[in-house]
């Protein structure tokens, strides 16, 4: 799909969509739980299906009813099933999460995936979870293949690969008999997110504690459904609406984001300022989804800016630094890649970007990031491959209409 927008401020109010993280972490705790949940969650996309079509493969019963917004989950059945496949699309969170406590519940599973994602790292969760008893097999079309029931105890991973990995570990021993703790080596990043899954997992009466390198579930418990649970606002995709505020002079509003949320990308409300402001070194190890965005507000401002850290960029949708400093270029921002990240020279307030055609990498958040530079540019943007918002934010074209955005389609 291509858009084409022509250059124009933006103003108004649009409303958060749901959080991403926080539906998944719902769901899979609601599958798991010992009676159904009702979770209200106002808006769906590619990746939160893919969570419920990866959970009603194991054996959850879950149903969205449109009206009200709300999933109804029925947890898997017990004992659970023996074997099945599931496909997890596109979604790292999905795979990550599920991959553990697949093993936990000793489901011989196959795990199908698409796009990038059987290219990104599973190491070293993978070898995490063969040290605990597990058998598993990557066949030639990139899919996964399980098999054995994973022993509680101590397991031991690098915390600065992806948080994803210690969410679904917790999960995991959530289910486990045995006494289980992870002991987290090398600096703790995204440490926010570990926070929400903890905040999950006790809202459904798992207790657990976190002192130094050790995260802790006690054993001989059990996932008690609160009977109903809210999916908040999602500060990772309003952070676009915070920068299309800022290069709006202070015309856009996104309502609907709680400002004490665990959600680490909160953190855009400092982080645009920084950016926007130029002349800056920006380490970015625990807001990376931040950085295309984050990157449009430095080609906006005065002098040079540098993220650092962003390695991890690497193995997302596209390959993110790449494909950031593609976007900028192709509307004649100065950009270019470095070891660990990007710096970009800025255009500063009085200048603006030319516009262009930027090829949206299959990536969300790049095509997003665009769209949003519009409001800079002299001349038009056309985005190849606009579609990849469906990925975390279907309304995404229909939101930026509304706050005066001229596109065509």
């Amino acid at each position: 799909m291509r858009v084409t927008i022509q250059p124009a401020q933006l103003s108004g109010t649009v409303k958060a969509i749901a959080s991403k993280s926080a539906a998944h972490r719902l769901l899979i705790a609601a599958a798991l739980a010992d009676r159904p949940t009702e979770i209200f969650c106002g808006d769906l996309s590619q990746d939160i299906e893919a969570t419920v079509r990866a959970l009603q493969g194991l054996g959850s019963r879950i149903t969205y009813d449109a009206g009200t917004k709300i999933f109804h989950v029925v947890p898997l059945a017990r004992p659970v099933t023996l074997s099945c496949t599931i496909d997890v699309g596109e979604s790292g969170s999905t795979l990550r999460f599920l991959l553990p406590v697949i093993c936990a519940l000793g489901i011989e599973a196959h795990i199908l995936m698409h796009g990038r994602l059987p290219d990104r790292p599973l190491s070293p969760l993978w070898e995490e979870l063969e040290r605990h008893g597990c058998s598993l097999e990557r066949l030639e079309d990139g899919s996964v293949l399980t098999r054995g029931e994973l022993r509680g105890g101590e397991f031991c991973i690098a915390a600065n690969v992806s948080s994803q990995f210690i969410s679904g570990l917790l999960y995991a021993m959530a289910v486990l008999e045995e006494p289980s703790a992870i002991r987290l080596k090398e600096t703790t990043e995204s440490e926010g997110y570990i926070h929400l899954t903890l905040d999950v997992l006790e809202k459904f009466g798992i207790r657990t504690s976190w002192q130094g390198e050790m995260l802790k579930i006690d054993a001989g418990q059990c996932l008690c459904s609160p009977g109903y649970a809210v999916a908040e606002g999602d500060w990772s995709n309003g952070a676009f609406w915070e920068a299309a505020d800022v290069l709006s002079k202070g015309s856009v509003c996104c309502t609907g984001l709680d400002e004490d949320s665990l959600q680490g990308d909160r953190a855009v409300r400092q982080l645009k300022k920084q950016a926007a402001a130029g002349n800056a070194v920006m380490d970015v190890r625990n807001v990376p989804d931040l950085v295309p965005i984050l990157a449009v507000l430095a080609a906006s401002a005065e002098g040079t800016t540098v993220f650092t850290h962003a390695d991890r960029l690497r193995f997302k949708e596209s390959d993110r630094i790449r494909s950031t400093v593609k976007m900028l270029r192709s509307l004649g921002a100065d950009a270019e890649e470095t070891q660990d990240g990007l710096r970009i020279r800025g255009i500063g307030c009085s200048h603006r970007l030319r516009g262009g055609t930027v090829d949206g990498c299959g990536d969300h958040r790049i095509v997003m990031s665009a769209a949003v530079a519009s409001i800079i540019c002299e001349g038009p943007v056309v985005i190849e491959g606009a579609e990849a918002v469906c990925k975390s934010y279907p309304a995404f074209w229909e939101d930026f209409k509304k706050l005066g955005g001229k596109i065509s389609i």
